[in-house]
C-alpha cells in the first residue's frame, strides 16, 4: 500500500513554508528532525510601513453643508491587502502543485485570519485534499520543533 504524500503548510500573512515528513528509515535524521522544508515564501513587503505601501495620501472631500474638508480613509489597510496578495500567491503555488500531483494530503497551519484566507484562495480540487488544520502561528518555529506542535494532527 502506497503511503500518502502529505504536505504541511505553515503560513501567516508574510511567510510560508511547505514541509514534508522525512522517512526515518530512509534517512539518518534524528527523530526530532522529522520535517524538511520543501519550499519557502517570504513577502517582500512584510516589514514596509503603510505609508510606503500606499501610492498617494488619502483623498479629500468637502463637507456637504459648508467649506470644511475631510480626509477620506482608504477602504482597506494596505498591510491587509499585501497579506491577502501574499496568501493568494501561496495558494496559487499549492494549486499548481496539486495540478502536478505533488501531494495527496494537506495539513494547513496558520493563524485564524490567514487560514480562512488560504482556504478561500484554494481551488476546489486542492481543498478536497485538506486532511487537517491548526489555527496557530508556527512560522518562526524551527523544523526540529514542529513535531511536538503537529503531533495531534491526523497523519502527523
Amino acid at each position: 500500500m502506497k503511503t500518502p504524500r502529505t504536505w504541511y503548510v505553515v503560513a501567516d500573512g508574510g511567510r510560508a513554508r511547505f514541509l514534508q515528513k522525512r522517512n526515518p528509515r530512509r534517512s539518518f535524521a534524528a527523530p526530532h528532525q522529522m520535517f524538511a522544508t520543501d519550499r519557502e515564501f517570504v513577502s517582500t513587503h512584510i516589514h514596509d510601513r503603510s505609508s510606503d505601501l500606499g501610492a498617494a495620501p488619502p483623498g479629500r472631500s468637502y463637507e456637504s453643508a459648508g467649506f470644511v474638508r475631510h480626509g477620506v480613509e482608504p477602504r482597506e489597510d494596505f498591510h491587509r491587502t499585501e497579506k491577502r496578495n501574499f496568501v493568494d500567491e501561496v495558494a496559487a503555488a499549492l494549486n499548481d502543485a496539486n495540478a502536478g500531483d505533488e501531494f495527496d494530503r494537506l495539513i494547513l497551519v496558520a493563524p485564524a485570519h490567514a487560514l480562512s484566507e488560504l482556504r478561500r484562495a484554494l481551488d476546489a480540487s486542492t481543498q478536497r485534499k485538506i486532511a487537517g488544520e491548526l489555527q496557530k502561528d508556527l512560522t518562526h518555529v524551527p523544523e526540529a520543533g514542529l513535531a511536538e506542535h503537529l503531533a495531534d494532527l491526523d497523519g502527523a
